[in-house]
């Protein structure tokens, strides 16, 4: 145990996290040469495609140190995304300490803040590691000088090192042996292990990867979930290397997975502690803190054939992503489907292109929506995550929607644009401090989470020329005037388009939905009226104008009384066709209208 060191790697997004663990991997030739390959942690297309980390990755690498001794170091390799935070407390939960990668050419960040305060909330040592040293733009004292100020570390203690290169990356590992201590645990306790992150195989079912706090897990041994009460017989357990390597035994310390032929994601909770079903443990670890899911939206299957096939594989990726909520729900328009949560935008992106490429389902997701407080006149408080279960306006007393504090870090030439997004979106603004000298400024704010949720970070980015950087938090609720805006087709209500918002947004957005919809939805042989209305109040109209068909084609001059009747009998037939005939609304109607962006 004494040679063992567990530890993280935080930093905001695009500061060098998968860069520096490539560069990790290469010095303790945990990757044969011939495999290397950049974002090698970065398992998922998508990861590889978007340049993000989205999944907390774990290896295990052994290091010949300076002083001739071989260490065993477990890493995590963790997302920078405001979104995945949570992906980033379950990596503390399992670790001694921490590499936080600051660019030093950005300096600290909005996640570099928030990530290394769960790190000190959690007592682990810290290393400051001040990458990108060969960039022309690079300004290590003022990266210096930030970590001191703002996080409150020793910035002369900063390793410096340029992870694409590999410009001084031994010395990191030097550090982090010197400083990170050796975990501690008594091998000869009664096991338990802490589940950080579990994987779905098709072929041998739940994989569960473990930090063992003491003790000792075999291959052959009977386990206890102490949570869920379940025992299992261990079929193989090993460490990542960066695949599954199949070891005899994991003990105090040591991270590494438990395969035990668990067949249902219900049986393996993330979170969960692990213990010998002959002689358990006394207590359960305490896991980490459970974080509530902030955006809502319906997923829906396109086929309503294929609702079983949805329910079987959100399950399956539940047990991915601790952060994944989802119950059944019907819609009149879409059928059956699931009401599921998300922490963020970005989540709900990522969850819905992650099931239809890894589970080949075809989906369709409708508006997303926060969590809105309603206080009844019996003074009964709701929740509502859907518009359609919002009461009737006459039982209401007070509606609040939920607000959160924000925190901006921008170069001080793009506060005017800072400021003028948040008065867009109905943010309050609260102050305003200088950092790392004059150079770059923190603006703290209340902003509504149906503002924050929808493009407030692709806004913030391109007003600032990719510069600023956000992160926030929920605070609480305030009062707000709500409304549910519906959209009728053809005076029919499609339950797939309501939402709620302000009164003072609500004919912009009914405007932009049924401006979308005219341009979607195909032509019948009749008009179709495409309305947005607050109740029974009409408040935007556009009309799909009907198809026709030449009836006269066949009338080669003659009398013009039989052109009159044909015509006569096209418009009888028409206004039959449109009392009697229902608007059928393809698929893709549903997903370009309801795309994520609101423009």
């Amino acid at each position: 145990m004494e040679k063992t060191r567990n530890f993280c790697i935080i930093a905001h997004i695009d500061h060098g996290k998968s860069t520096l663990a490539d560069r990790l991997l290469e010095i303790t030739n945990t990757v044969p040469e011939r495999e290397q390959r950049a974002q090698y942690l970065d398992s998922m297309d998508l990861e590889r495609e978007k340049g993000i980390t989205i999944k907390a990755s774990a290896v295990t690498m052994f290091y010949k140190a300076k002083s001739g001794e071989t260490y065993k170091l477990n890493m995590i390799d963790t997302p920078g995304h405001v979104d995945f935070t949570y992906e980033v407390s379950r990596a503390i939960a399992s670790c001694e300490g921490a590499l936080l990668v600051v660019d030093a050419s950005q300096g600290v960040e909005a996640q570099t803040l928030a990530n290394a305060y769960l790190a000190i909330e959690h007592n682990l040592e810290i290393i400051p590691v001040i990458n990108k040293i060969d960039l022309p733009s690079a300004d290590i004292e003022r990266c210096k000088r930030e970590l001191e100020e703002i996080i409150g570390l020793d910035g002369e203690g900063a390793v410096l090192i340029s992870a694409k290169t590999g410009q001084n990356v031994d010395a990191v590992l030097e550090e982090l042996i010197k400083r990170i201590p050796a975990p501690c645990g008594d091998r000869e306790q009664p096991l338990k292990a802490l589940v950080f992150d579990a994987q779905y195989d098709n072929y041998r079912g739940v994989i569960t990867y473990i930090r063992v706090q003491q003790g000792s897990i075999r291959t052959g041994e009977k386990i206890l979930f102490m949570q869920g009460g379940n025992v299992f017989e261990v079929s193989e357990i090993g460490i990542f290397n960066p695949t599954y390597k199949p070891t005899q035994i994991l003990t105090s310390g040591d991270v590494g997975y438990v395969m035990a032929n668990i067949r249902t994601v219900a049986e393996a909770m993330v979170g969960d502690t692990i213990t010998s079903a002959l002689k358990p443990a006394g207590e359960k670890i305490p896991g980490y803190r459970v974080l509530k899911p902030m955006v809502f939206c319906g997923l829906y299957p396109s086929e309503n054939e294929e609702y079983q096939a949805l329910r079987e594989n959100i399950e399956k990726y539940q047990l991915n992503d601790a952060a994944f909520v989802f119950e059944p729900e019907t819609s009149a328009a879409l059928g059956a489907g699931f009401r599921c949560g998300f922490l963020g935008l970005l989540h709900l992106e990522i969850v819905v292109e992650r099931l239809k490429r890894e589970y080949g389902l075809d989906l369709i997701s409708t508006i997303p929506s926060v969590i809105y407080r309603i206080t009844g006149m019996d003074d009964k408080v709701l929740e509502i995550d859907n518009p359609l279960k919002l009461p009737d306006p006459s039982s209401i007393k007070q509606m609040e929607e939920p607000v959160a504090d924000l925190k901006i870090y921008t170069p001080e030439k793009f506060v005017g644009g800072m400021m003028e997004l948040l008065k867009q979106k109905r943010g309050t603004f609260k102050n305003m401090h200088y950092i790392g000298g004059r150079e770059r400024v923190e603006l703290s704010a209340v902003v509504p989470l149906s503002e924050l949720i929808i493009d407030f970070y692709d806004k913030l980015k391109s007003r600032s020329s990719g510069y600023a950087s956000m992160e926030y938090e929920l605070s609480g609720y305030q009062s707000a005037e709500l409304v549910r805006v519906d959209i009728l087709v053809n005076g029919d209500q499609v339950d797939a388009f309501s939402q709620i918002c302000t009164r003072e947004r609500a004919y912009d957005r009914g405007r932009i939905l049924v401006e979308r919809l005219k341009e979607v939805i195909p032509s019948h042989m009749f008009t179709i009226p495409l309305q947005a209305a607050i109740g029974g109040k009409i408040i935007a109209r556009e009309t799909i104008r009907a198809m026709r068909k030449n009836v006269l084609a066949k009338c080669y001059g003659g009398d013009i009384t039989r052109k009159r009747k044909l015509l006569e009998k096209q418009k009888e037939g028409k206004k039959k066709m449109k009392a009697m005939g229902s608007v059928s609304i393809p698929n893709e109607a549903f997903t370009r209208v309801l795309k994520l962006s609101d423009d």
